[in-house]
């Protein structure tokens, strides 16, 4: 056995987070506040905000051109095989990426079983094995992903409003990532941070809760901050709130 001291661990470094918003909140567009070089997995062709921005690369698949092709929503399943056993993948820190971004899973999810309904003998539904395997490829997926080395890596989701009962009997409607419940707590369990975007609706700001309670799902062990404006959502070390304002 090799003794490693915790004094040599560093919270902060390869992070894992998760961020989670409606639609059109800025997920997408967090990306952009990212620190060094960024690699997206954009999986839901929503990457057109990241225009411009040196640092962004966008995964492609080599079809004989130029600039390739884009995820392919009418194919996830075997788009994602291709990017599971891409070397420069699961080697991007060698070519000085710091940051691998998930974009978005939710999205993912849907095409995956839309894509296994035309498999079915209707050609629509889904039936009941698509349950479970969904389950097992999709926590293969993010073990895959998450275990790549040297990055930080970003998962982004769209948010759902769910009933949650507490152990005392209480009844709320929880905010949370839209992911079945299947595959949802075991991918939270992996992220240091999961935090819920959102808009003040007085000032127009953006930012990011950190704390969860009964009717947010939410978590931070990086550092001590509840909240925090999107702008300083990856200053990870913080020790104050910075309240969304």
């Amino acid at each position: 056995m090799i003794k490693f001291s915790a004094k040599k661990i560093s919270r902060i470094k390869e992070w894992r987070v998760i961020l989670y918003a409606k639609p059109g909140v800025g997920k997408t567009s967090a990306i952009k506040l990212l620190p060094g070089k960024t690699l997206v997995l954009d999986l839901d062709d929503s990457s057109g905000v990241l225009e411009n921005e040196d640092n962004v690369t966008i995964y492609h698949f080599d079809n004989g051109t130029e600039d390739g092709r884009k995820f392919d929503r009418s194919h996830p399943y075997e788009d994602m095989n291709t990017i599971l056993a891409d070397k420069d993948v699961t080697n991007m820190a060698a070519d000085g990426y710091q940051n691998l971004v998930i974009d978005n899973i939710s999205s993912f999810e849907k095409d995956w079983f839309v894509e296994r309904g035309r498999q079915s003998k209707n050609g629509i539904s889904n039936e009941i094995q698509d349950y479970s395997a969904w389950t097992n490829y999709f926590s293969r997926i993010m073990t895959t992903l998450y275990m790549t080395q040297g990055v930080n890596i970003l998962t982004t989701a769209w948010e759902e409003q769910k009933p949650f009962a507490t152990e005392s009997g209480q009844q709320f409607n929880r905010y949370q990532p839209e992911i079945r419940d299947s595959v949802r707590d075991g991918l939270l369990g992996l992220a240091d941070v999961v935090g819920r975007m959102m808009v003040n609706a007085k000032t127009g700001n953006r930012g990011v809760i950190l704390e969860g309670n009964d009717a947010i799902f939410a978590k931070n062990r990086l550092d001590d901050r509840t909240s925090a404006p999107i702008e300083e959502i990856f200053k990870f070390g913080g020790e104050s709130d910075d309240k969304i304002n």
